[in-house]
């Protein structure tokens, strides 16, 4: 009873202490009304002081974001929306920029792009608050790309190397697992201190539903944040997800850790962005796309960086995944794209098709500044991996014209088949980095030139334990590594 009356009194004394300081005055509140309502819009008249990005409080309790201003009216975006908001509800603005809560509690959870749970779970206890729209980091406070973020695949680690803080595109048509790649690499983070934040924009929510579960069944959950704004979410949060996704992975950034952002994918973003301009009555441009959507995708991909020591030295390394069609990379958003990040990762059906999977192009595929982040070990082994791969490729292809080829060419052909069967990887297993010098230590010396190609794989499966097992790490000399790699290569050869 006493707890009670303690509780009352203050709630008595606060009261006092404002009616003390209160002082009568003119306030004046802006006021607006709905003049329209449809496909997830709402035009407003009355609200001269509203500016780009202002939030909305509609009468009703829908909410919205001021995304076009005219000379009579003001295009929103809604963010929520009650069956009750109709023409001439009352619109007022809020006085404040959107944002999100950031902070440890989002580790493990799944949100919408407004920071509300999806998961079943309360209202994650975040300890910070940060607006949606923020400017990208500075120069000065930027520093080079050293540290390696390791995919687990062999293709990448070895001839695409991604380093913390680069953004780095998956692309390619739909089906091709450009996805599972990004799965790939969230599961091969655990234990390495690495914060992931996966955000799912306009899918099917059986999509999100798996994804979910597989994060879950992998244990890589535990240190995901997932944003999901599915299909038959509003077109706003669609927009959203993306810069959401990212203020959360930007508050670990500052904080000193690393972190992964991944966005699946930008081609819906893109669609929904187009969607909804063109029903703001934007004039199109090219592929009926807005002038402004190099600037939207410019403004999100900035933001990925490498901090240096003075800001402390946290990285934002972001992969984004883009459609095409048919195979046509040279389509308005994927070049948007390719021309904004650091490389891009592409698929091809033709080789998915064949039945090399992980479907990666290697021709077509770059990574620009990953390679100053590779560890010294694993650039010294790949450093012709890629070129000598290339040349296997041309050389194939010559040899369908029956050509007599000289032993040399034959040598290099049948090198080339093996280094082809080791890049293929199933989904959802990747590989540790020790490993992968194991390997290409053993194809670099010519230990697997004599084995058929369909050994290649159980060799490969011994290989692994026997690393796994031997504790060795990229640190060790490589003379220890080669005499370990000969010894376990004799060992599978006797047995």
């Amino acid at each position: 009873m006493s707890g009670k009356l303690s509780v009352t009194d203050d709630l008595l004394q606060r009261r006092a202490d404002w009616l003390k300081s209160y002082r009568p005055r003119l306030r004046i509140r802006e006021q607006g009304r709905v003049i329209s309502v449809g496909d997830g819009i709402a035009w407003v008249a009355g609200l001269p002081n509203a500016a780009m990005d202002d939030l909305l409080d509609f009468d009703d309790g829908s909410r919205g974001l001021v995304f076009d201003l005219t000379e009579e009216l003001v295009g929103a975006i809604l963010l929520e929306e009650t069956g009750d908001l109709t023409a001439g509800t009352a619109a007022r603005l809020r006085g404040k920029p959107l944002g999100i809560a950031v902070g440890d509690a989002l580790r493990g959870r799944i949100i919408d792009p407004l920071g509300n749970p999806l998961d079943g779970g309360g209202a994650p206890e975040c300890v910070g608050w940060q607006p949606l729209e923020a400017a990208s980091p500075a120069i000065v406070e930027r520093d080079f790309v050293s540290q390696p973020l390791y995919t687990g695949s062999k293709v990448l680690d070895t001839l695409i190397p991604i380093g913390r803080g680069q953004r780095q595109l998956l692309v390619g048509d739909e089906g091709l697992g450009r996805s599972s790649l990004a799965l790939d690499t969230v599961i091969n983070q655990r234990g390495k201190d690495v914060h992931c934040v996966y955000v799912l924009i306009g899918q099917k929510r059986s999509a999100v539903i798996t994804t979910i579960e597989l994060l879950r069944d992998y244990d890589a959950l535990d240190y995901t944040t997932l944003v999901v704004a599915e299909a038959s979410a509003l077109a706003g949060l669609q927009h959203l997800a993306p810069y959401a996704g990212c203020t959360i992975a930007e508050y670990w950034m500052r904080k000193g850790l690393h972190t992964l952002v991944v966005y699946d994918d930008l081609s819906t973003h893109a669609k929904n962005y187009r969607q909804l301009s063109l029903l703001l009555r934007r004039p199109p441009g090219r592929e009926a796309y807005p002038g402004d959507i190099f600037s939207v995708h410019a403004r999100l991909l900035e933001r990925a960086t490498c901090l240096n020591a003075s800001n402390g030295g946290g990285s934002m390394t972001a992969l984004p995944i883009i459609e095409t069609q048919q195979g046509e990379i040279a389509a308005y958003i994927p070049t948007n794209l390719i021309s904004i990040t650091d490389g891009q990762v592409y698929l091809d059906r033709e080789l998915f098709a064949g039945g090399f999977r992980p479907a990666i192009d290697i021709g077509k595929s770059v990574s620009r500044i990953g390679g100053r982040a590779q560890h010294p070990a694993i650039k010294r082994e790949a450093g012709r991996l890629k070129l000598d791969y290339l040349q296997f490729l041309e050389l194939e292809m010559f040899t369908r014209f029956g050509a007599k080829l000289e032993a040399s060419m034959e040598k290099a052909i049948r090198r080339g088949r093996v280094l082809r069967e080791i890049f293929k990887q199933e989904r959802l297993v990747p590989l540790p980095i020790e490993f992968q010098l194991a390997w290409m230590m053993a194809f670099n010396e010519g230990l697997l030139d004599k084995t058929p190609t369909d050994q290649v794989r159980s060799l490969l499966e011994n290989l692994q334990r026997a690393v796994a097992a031997s504790g060795l790490t990229l640190d060790d000399k490589r003379d220890r590594w080669r005499s370990e790699v000969d010894l376990w290569l004799g060992i599978e050869e006797k047995a």
